[in-house]
C-alpha cells in the first residue's frame, strides 16, 4: 500500500512516498522499520503508543489504533506537527 511521508522523516526513507505491506497499522510500521531502521520509534513510544505530535489518516480518515486492519489498496498519510516559536 501506498504510504505518504512527511518531511521530518524523509530522512529515512529518501522519498515522500513509497511502498509497505501489513495487515494492521502497526505491521505496516514493522515493515517500514524494517527497511528504514529507526522510523517506527519517531512515530510510536516505548509503550506502543502514538507519539502526540503524529497522526496517521488512512483514506482520509485519522487513524488511533495500532491494530486498525488495512487493504492492500488502503493509502497511508503521516502527519507530523511542527513546533517552533
Amino acid at each position: 500500500m501506498k504510504v505518504l511521508i512527511p518531511s521530518p522523516l524523509r530522512s529515512y526513507t529518501e522519498g515522500r512516498e513509497i511502498e509497505a505491506a501489513g495487515a494492521t497499522l502497526a505491521a505496516v510500521l514493522a515493515d517500514l522499520d524494517r527497511r528504514y531502521p529507526g522510523i517506527r520509534f519517531r512515530v510510536v513510544d516505548e509503550q506502543d503508543r502514538l507519539r502526540p505530535h503524529v497522526r496517521f489518516f488512512v483514506n482520509g480518515e485519522q487513524v488511533l489504533d495500532l491494530d486498525r486492519p488495512l487493504a492492500p489498496s488502503d493509502e497511508i498519510q503521516i502527519v507530523q506537527a511542527l513546533s517552533g516559536g
